[in-house]
């Protein structure tokens, strides 16, 4: 089972992309609001990945946070609600948006979802009531981060990470500082900058 995809982003179409890593272009359906948060291609990305094995055919699913990616496989455990139903929902609403329309009733926001009539809604606001609340509602949406393709921010981006910053602080920092420094960036420079920079 695919769990996440690290590679190149080849092409974003209105309801899934391509991610080609190592030279296999996988084709990943996501919601609108994963997309949106890709980087425009040729950039590399990571992306989560729920994989879904049916008689004729693999299907992977991609998403920019696991809070997206826990609803997702909720939604599909409800009757009446696949895969394609489950992304139109998260691409209508965000975890916690979803989650105040399901603690408030409102069915009119879960019909706003192409594929969700009165009736399901119903369904999923009886279903989901008691779970919603302890389903992560993500701190608003966290953009895929882009993968520096080499060299010297590639290297100071991995020295930071094993220093023990995140990957989400560490990257901007790295990213601002080489293009500041341009040619004469030295991982040295990078990460001595870097460092005093996060150390604000």
């Amino acid at each position: 089972m695919i769990a996440r995809l690290t590679g190149r982003i080849e092409g974003i179409e209105a309801d899934r992309c391509i991610v080609d890593v190592n030279g296999v272009g996988y084709l990943v359906q996501a919601s609108t609001r994963t997309l949106a948060a890709l980087p425009a291609p040729p950039a590399s990305a990571q992306v989560l990945i729920e994989t879904v094995v049916r008689e004729d055919a693999i299907l992977l699913y991609g998403f920019a946070d696991t809070a997206e990616r826990d609803w997702f496989r909720l939604l599909t455990t409800i009757q009446g609600v696949g895969a394609r139903v489950a992304l139109n929902i998260l691409s209508a609403l965000a975890p916690r948006e979803l989650i105040a329309a399901i603690q408030a009733g409102d069915r009119g926001s879960l019909t706003r979802a192409p594929g969700v009539g009165a009736k399901l809604a119903v369904r999923l606001l009886t279903e989901l009531r008691e779970k919603a609340g302890a389903m992560p509602s993500g701190t608003g949406f966290s953009p895929v981060i882009p993968l520096p393709a080499g060299g010297v921010e590639a290297d100071a981006l991995s020295a930071l990470l094993n220093l023990g910053y995140r990957r989400v602080e560490a990257h901007p920092v790295v990213a601002r500082i080489v293009e500041r420094l341009g040619e004469a960036a030295s991982i040295d420079a990078v990460i001595r900058d870097a460092l005093k920079e996060l150390a604000r």
